[in-house]
C-alpha cells in the first residue's frame, strides 16, 4: 500500500486571494518561538506575519516557522530588517509566501526593492532550486511561478510615504499598502494617538490611492473590535497585535478577573 503523501503548501494562494479583493486577518510574530507560531496558526488567522524588523530572533526563525505554519494551511509572509537583496532572497529560498517591505519612502526605493524580488530578467534574485521554495529540487517549476505568487506588502510608515502613496500604488508587483500605526504617528508629529486628523487624512489618502490602483490596504490594530472597525472601512488586510501582546492581554485579562472576582 503506498501512503499518501501531503502537497507543498500553495504559496500563490495568498497573493491571489489579496489580489482579488478578499479580506484576511493575520499576526504578527515577534517572540521567536515556532510553538507560539505554531498556536497562532492553530488558533484560524489567515497568514502569519514573520517580524525580523523588530521581533527577538533572526533570519533562523523562517527555517521553523514556515513549516509548522503551513502544517495548518497557514502561509507566512516576512517583514525583512531591510531591502538588502540578499536578506530578501534568502527569506523567499525558506519558502515565505511573501515579504513585507518597511520605511518605504518613495516609488524609487519601492521599485529598486522589487526588482530584488524577482528572477532575471525581470530583476537580480539569485537563482537556486535546492531550497524549500522549490522543493529541494523536485519542483523546479517553482522558479517560474515565482513571480507572481510572491505577496509583496509595502510599508508606509512616513510623511513622505504618505504623500507618495499613489505612486507606490501605481507599481506593477505592490500588493498591500500597509499602515504601521506607531511609526507614521510619530513621523506626523502625533505619538500614538490614531484620531488625531493628521493621522486620520493620512489613512484616507492611503486608502483612497489603493482603490484607485486596485491595490489591498491593511493596517495594525489592537484587537478584534478595531479589526472589524478598519474591515468596515474598507481595510482588507488587517493584523491584529502579534504573539507577544495577545498573549499579554490574555495574561493580564485572565489575571485582573482572578483578582477582582476572587476579592469579591
Amino acid at each position: 500500500m503506498t501512503a499518501t503523501r501531503p502537497g507543498p503548501l500553495d504559496h500563490g494562494a495568498l497573493s491571489r486571494a489579496v489580489r482579488r479583493g478578499a479580506t484576511s486577518i493575520g499576526t504578527f510574530l515577534g517572540t521567536a518561538s515556532a510553538v507560539t507560531a505554531e498556536v497562532c496558526a492553530a488558533s484560524g488567522f489567515d497568514w502569519l506575519l514573520l517580524d525580523l524588523e523588530h521581533g527577538s530572533g533572526g533570519e533562523e526563525q523562517v527555517r521553523d516557522v514556515v513549516p509548522v505554519a503551513g502544517a495548518y494551511g497557514v502561509p507566512t509572509v516576512v517583514r525583512v530588517e531591510t531591502d538588502a537583496r540578499i536578506r530578501m532572497g534568502r527569506v523567499l529560498d525558506n519558502g515565505a509566501a511573501g515579504i513585507m517591505l518597511p520605511r518605504m519612502d518613495s516609488a524609487s526605493q519601492v521599485r529598486e526593492a522589487l526588482r530584488h524580488l524577482r528572477f532575471p530578467p525581470h530583476g537580480d534574485r539569485g537563482v537556486a532550486t535546492y531550497n524549500r521554495a522549490c522543493r529541494f529540487g523536485l519542483d523546479p517549476g517553482a522558479l517560474d511561478r515565482a513571480d507572481e505568487e510572491i505577496l509583496v506588502v509595502v510599508q508606509i510608515e512616513s510623511a513622505a510615504a504618505v504623500a507618495a502613496a499613489d505612486e507606490i500604488a501605481a507599481l506593477d508587483g505592490v500588493d498591500v499598502l500597509f499602515i504601521g500605526p506607531r511609526d507614521l504617528s510619530h513621523d506626523l508629529g502625533v505619538p500614538g494617538d490614531t484620531t488625531a486628523p493628521a493621522f486620520v487624512e493620512a489613512l484616507e489618502t492611503v486608502l483612497a490611492a489603493g482603490k484607485r490602483h486596485g491595490r489591498a490596504c491593511g493596517l495594525l490594530v489592537n484587537d478584534g473590535a478595531a479589526a472589524a472597525e478598519r474591515l468596515a472601512q474598507g481595510w482588507t488586510f488587517v493584523a491584529i497585535g502579534s504573539d507577544a501582546t495577545l498573549l499579554a492581554a490574555a495574561s493580564r485579562s485572565a489575571l485582573g478577573r482572578a483578582r477582582q472576582d476572587g476579592a469579591a
